[in-house]
């Protein structure tokens, strides 16, 4: 990932050239098959949307595709996905409303989380591959925050990419290098109308309590962007450390049809690339889940105090069960079902038949 350049001024408008740089160097345009434009109706996503249509039609752009997620938290939600259909309407994109029956309780990651899902199954209807959302510079700068304070690795502190997946979508954010009030100013000096959502300044959720922090923290000069910056150093550290990781997964693979690692050759890597592998061996798929570092810390002190002192370990974690053998194999299978949905720690080592905890904290990273 680029390290972010500088925008506009915090509350000077955007011009097309301004546009034209983000979406050239976003690779809006990819292959030319549809891209789908999550609207919520706010300043970024309109901004997104208003501007990404012109670019489009002037350029001979992809098809676009916009949808509005109505999670049916606010009464006003309804009405205000229903405006954004008359302005996608506006500017000759279609719209559609996907709507998410909210459980009792609803939480914003769940919200989150059923967002992306109906999202990618309306992309992958309409033959789509790629989302565009409106994610700005401030929106990473208040990630990294909240990684910081959850004890996130460089992985975390790398935030959001300009393009990732996610869903089987490539996952485009041509924002990121852009302040939200820049959007803000255009909006309005461009007389594109916009919703603000209460939600954004609630101090009942997490990322509007960082919100309302940033300027203080801006004040002892921890801006935004510095942040951004930030984030952009540790995702290029972070793709060092991933390919280490990957070359110390394959010298350490173990010979013959057993599979597996030799862990006493693993352990002759530095600490963060063995904790990789060990990532990888317990998310063989990629996705992270509820995968936390202290907890495949506090596997990897397992592993090697068994390696020092030759003795065989089995470890459950998220899911997956690791076994070390005397002989210094390690594997990872799936858990085994009688134990899996049990109740009690997130780690846990099996000897003589008998589960006892290895001492997890309550650390959240």
């Amino acid at each position: 990932m680029a390290l972010p350049d500088a925008g506009p001024d915090d509350g000077a408008p955007l011009g097309e050239a301004d546009f034209d740089h983000v979406f050239l160097t976003s690779d809006l345009a990819g292959d030319g098959s549809p891209l789908l434009l999550a609207v919520s109706g706010g300043p970024d996503s309109t901004s997104l949307m208003r501007a990404a249509a012109a670019w489009s039609a002037g350029r001979g752009g992809p098809p676009l595709l916009v949808a509005t997620v109505d999670h049916g938290l606010r009464p006003e939600s309804r009405f205000e996905a229903e405006a954004v259909g008359r302005a996608a309407a506006a500017c000759g994109l279609p719209h559609e409303i996907l709507t998410w029956d909210p459980p009792r309780g609803a939480s914003q990651a769940r919200a989150r989380e059923a967002r992306y899902r109906l999202l990618a199954e309306h992309a992958r209807a309409h033959g789509a591959s790629r989302l565009a959302t409106a994610h700005t510079l401030d929106d990473q700068a208040e990630t990294v925050l909240m990684r910081l304070a959850r004890g996130s690795g460089p992985a975390g502190l790398a935030g959001m990419s300009p393009v990732s997946t996610r869903r089987g979508l490539l996952h485009l954010r041509p924002f990121l290098g852009l302040r939200k009030a820049a959007l803000v100013a255009t909006c309005r000096a461009r007389g594109w109308d916009f919703v603000q959502d209460p939600t954004n300044a609630d101090p009942r959720h997490a990322r509007p309590r960082w919100r309302a922090l940033c300027g203080a923290l801006a004040a002892e000069g921890l801006t935004p962007e510095r942040l951004a910056r930030l984030a952009g150093r540790m995702d290029r550290a972070e793709a060092a450390l991933e390919a280490m990781a990957g070359k110390a997964a394959r010298e350490a693979e173990w010979p013959g049809p057993e599979g597996g690692l030799d862990l006493a050759r693993l352990l002759s890597w530095p600490d963060e690339i063995v904790l990789r592998v060990l990532f990888r061996t317990l998310r063989p798929d990629g996705e992270p889940g509820h995968l936390r570092l202290g907890r495949v810390e506090d596997a990897f002190a397992a592993l090697r105090a068994a390696a020092a002192s030759g003795r065989a370990l089995r470890l459950t974690l998220a899911g997956r069960l690791l076994a070390l053998g005397r002989d210094g194999r390690l594997t990872a299978s799936p858990e085994p079902a009688r134990r899996r949905g049990r109740r009690g720690p997130a780690l846990t080592e099996i000897a003589a038949g008998r589960p006892h905890s290895l001492g997890i904290g309550s650390r959240d990273a």
